[in-house]
């Protein structure tokens, strides 16, 4: 799992394997899912980070398990 932060772009992209996407499809505004040949979801992009969460620290990422 890989987990970009595009600073410039104000987008964060989680890709959770490296199959080919072969199709993106845009289920919320801003929200982007990608899908590989099994119709498997592979790639969430968050567009506009800044707007969503407006106190955010990119620097310094949480990851929880349970």
């Amino acid at each position: 799992m890989k987990l970009k932060v595009d600073e410039k772009a104000d987008a964060l992209y989680l890709r959770l394997d490296d199959s080919d996407v072969v199709e993106s499809e845009e289920v919320s505004p801003g929200v982007i899912l990608d899908y590989n040949n099994k119709n498997q979801v592979v790639g969430v992009e968050i567009l506009k980070l800044s707007t969503r969460t407006p106190n955010i620290n990119l620097h310094e990422l949480q990851f929880q398990t349970a």
